[in-house]
Parts: C-alpha cells; sequence; structure tokens
C-alpha cells in the first residue's frame, strides 16, 4: 500500500471525506505527507504513482477513480463516475464528473469542466473557463480554452484551438492547425481543418468545410455542402451554398459559383483582388 485513509474527515454536500496521507515515497510524494480528500480507498488506485494532492482543497468522490500515474491537485474535483488515469493531470478549481474520461498525457486545469461523456486525452488541454461534454472528444495537442464550449458529438483534434466564446458541437470536427475563435460556431457535420480560421460571428454548418489557409469571419455564414478553401476569405453577413472553389487551382470553380445568383455577393468577401484575379486568368 502506498496511502492509508486517516481518521481525518469533513463533511461537504451531504458527502463524507477522508484526507489520505502517504505510507512511503513515490513520485513526487515523500512518506507522511498529507493528501486530499477522497470518500473510500476505491477512488484512488494504490497502484502506480497517481495522488490526491493536499496542497488545496482536491476531492474525488462517489464512483470516481483516479489511477496509474494520474494526478488531482489543488482545488479541482472529480466525482461522478469519472476517470482520470495514465499521466493525466487535473488541477486549479476544474472539474470531471458525469462519465467523463481524462487520460493519456492531458490535462484540465483553470476552472474548466469536463462531463457527460466526454473524453479528453493524448495531450490535449482544457482550461480557463472552458466545457467539454456530451460525447465531445478532445485529443492530440489540442487546446480548448478560454469561455470556449464543445459538446454533442464534436471532436477537436490534431494541434486545433478553440477559444473564445465559440462553440463547436453536432458532430463537427476542428483538426489539424485550424482554430474557430471569437463568438463562431461550428456544428452539424461540419469540419474545419488545415490552417483555416473561422473566428468573428461567423457560423459553419451542415456538411460544410473551411480547409486549406482560408478564413471565414465577420457574420459569415457556410452551409450546405459548401467548400472554402486555398487562400479564400469569407466575410459579412455571406451565405454559401453548394460552392467550392480555390482561388490557386480551382478557376473554373470560381466562375461556376459566381454565375449563380444566390452568391454573388461572394465578391465583397471572397477576396480583395477577385476582379484582378479573373482578368489574369482570362487573358492567360
Amino acid at each position: 500500500m502506498k496511502y492509508k485513509i486517516t481518521t481525518t474527515t469533513k463533511s461537504i454536500d451531504g458527502r463524507t471525506y477522508y484526507q489520505i496521507q502517504a505510507l512511503k515515497d513515490f513520485s513526487k510524494v515523500k512518506k507522511g505527507d498529507l493528501g486530499g480528500w477522497i470518500q473510500s480507498e476505491k477512488n484512488l488506485s494504490q497502484e502506480g504513482v497517481c495522488w490526491v494532492s493536499g496542497d488545496g482543497d482536491a476531492r474525488v468522490s462517489d464512483k470516481a477513480r483516479v489511477s496509474d500515474n494520474a494526478w488531482v491537485s489543488e482545488n479541482a474535483r472529480v466525482w461522478g463516475n469519472a476517470q482520470v488515469y495514465d499521466k493525466a493531470q487535473v488541477f486549479g478549481e476544474a472539474q470531471v464528473f458525469g462519465e467523463a474520461q481524462v487520460s493519456g498525457n492531458a490535462r484540465v486545469w483553470g476552472i474548466a469542466r469536463v462531463y457527460s461523456n466526454a473524453k479528453v486525452f493524448g495531450e490535449a488541454q482544457v482550461f480557463g473557463e472552458a466545457k467539454v461534454s456530451g460525447n465531445a472528444r478532445v485529443w492530440g495537442i489540442a487546446r480548448v480554452y478560454s469561455n470556449a464550449k464543445v459538446f454533442g458529438k464534436a471532436q477537436v483534434s490534431g494541434e486545433a484551438q478553440v477559444f473564445g466564446e465559440a462553440q463547436v458541437f453536432g458532430e463537427a470536427h476542428v483538426w489539424g492547425d485550424a482554430s474557430v475563435r471569437g463568438e463562431a460556431q461550428v456544428f452539424g457535420e461540419a469540419q474545419v481543418f488545415g490552417e483555416a480560421h473561422v473566428w468573428g460571428e461567423a457560423h459553419v454548418w451542415g456538411d460544410a468545410s473551411v480547409r486549406g489557409e482560408a478564413q471565414v469571419f465577420g457574420e459569415a455564414h457556410v452551409w450546405g455542402d459548401a467548400s472554402v478553401r486555398g487562400e479564400a476569405q469569407v466575410s459579412g453577413d455571406v451565405g454559401l451554398i453548394e460552392i467550392d472553389f480555390d482561388l490557386e487551382g480551382d478557376f473554373n470553380g470560381i466562375l461556376k459559383a459566381l454565375l449563380k445568383k444566390d452568391n454573388l455577393p461572394i465578391l465583397l468577401g471572397i477576396h480583395p483582388d477577385l476582379d484582378k484575379i479573373i482578368h489574369y486568368k482570362l487573358s492567360h
């Protein structure tokens, strides 16, 4: 055994917690160190170097479990049926609860919340006041922070970032080096990837995709089967339906899109030099 449950207790919200004490040296813990608070030995494995630290008011309760080399510290809380394992860390005033799982080298901190059936793994980080819930997945070295929300069956992976007041939900996927920020929303089955950026109050939904180095911002709306790619820029209150264009290599696609009446407003937002590009292509 690496720790024991002491007779020091406290009651909070109808739960009785017991302080733990190390019985031997392991990791950064020394024999005799007082740890945080658990309800029973089921909350903290005796194996590995996992620990609930006594450097604040860290608590693990209900059927939640901390195992392997995971660490819960400061004023963090893990409860419900949540699991924190591998080398994951939960600290600050973060909370992990419900059926949520935090694993790998992932970190949840600040006053972030990971709950319901959400999973955060790999080297992903969720921090600030961010919330990840539902059946959402955050992995790779992705970052979800500030007041951002990822929920439903949404996924954020790779080196993607979701922050500000942004929301990613439904079955949307943000990945690669992409970012969604500001008050932007990506939902439905939409995808944002590559080095694309969606920001401001922009909305991307349906089966739409934003990729490459494209940017969608302002109050732009991209939906349906639309594809915004290459170095395209879409801004303002613009709706794009079934458009697939690439300023670098799909000039015919651009012309086809512009011939559609509903797409004429793109001239104001797709690219500042669109008229020059068209003139050049037609003369060569």
